[in-house]
């Protein structure tokens, strides 16, 4: 999600955060995130490419019904998830926010999609996670506690007006991308919902976070004031 704002500012982050991380190459950072998400795409588009891998751990019912790629594709998701968080951990030291959540909830969604054999899960599970954002987000400005730095890893410094506005973007924003998960979930085709997952909803938080850069830029602080600036939990 902030990809392009953590280019540049991964090692201040750690700095900042007293050296508890080591900083990130942003282009694994970028595989680690995205990489199970088009695995979950793969696995749905071919799933016989990983039935020999998954079919041990799931029933020989629910790898020959009607919605045997989505469940292939949720057990890749869970594991792939799993994994690109232990690779993270081990090469920065420490675990973001964002993707622990997208994890525990992708890991519990999945888990009751297998389990129950119901798709409505994991279809679910993009819904639940940006309603929590969202409900974060605009928690911590009723409390006038801006939890959006924590969501963008401390990546960078903004005056608090900034932070306010940029949080009630984002809070809102979350709240869109959570209906229309509902509605496309409801009203598509499975392979519809899947593609919009991912790519769909990349692209999405892609563009909004294009359309957010010239708001960022005029009320980011230079290095001076941020060293001023209070920290957000």
């Amino acid at each position: 999600m902030s990809e392009m704002l953590k280019q540049n500012s991964d090692l201040k982050a750690a700095e900042k955060a007293g050296g508890r991380g080591k900083p990130q190459n942003a282009w694994v950072k970028l595989t680690l995130e995205l990489g199970p998400l088009a695995l979950f795409f793969f696995a749905n588009a071919r799933p016989k490419v990983f039935e020999p891998i998954v079919a041990p751990f799931l029933p020989a019912s629910v790898l020959s019904g009607d919605s045997a790629g989505l469940f292939i594709a949720t057990l890749v998701l869970m594991a792939a998830v799993v994994v690109a968080l232990i690779a993270s951990f081990f090469l920065t030291r420490r675990i973001p926010f964002v993707p622990l959540m997208t994890a525990v909830l992708a890991v519990a969604f999945g888990a009751l999609t297998l389990y129950l054999h119901d798709a409505t899960f994991i279809k679910m599970k993009p819904t639940v996670l940006y309603v929590c954002f969202s409900a974060a987000l605009f928690g911590g400005l009723a409390f006038n506690r801006p939890v959006l730095p924590i969501l963008f890893d401390h990546a960078m410094a903004l005056t608090e007006d900034g932070w306010r506005v940029l949080t009630l973007r984002w809070a809102t924003f979350f709240l869109v991308l959570a209906a229309m998960n509902e509605i496309v979930w409801r009203t598509q085709a499975t392979n519809v919902w899947v593609a919009f997952k991912f790519p769909g909803l990349f692209i999405l938080v892609f563009l909004f976070t294009l359309a957010q850069l010239p708001f960022i830029m005029r009320n980011k602080l230079d290095e001076e004031e941020a060293e001023k600036a209070p920290e957000h939990f």
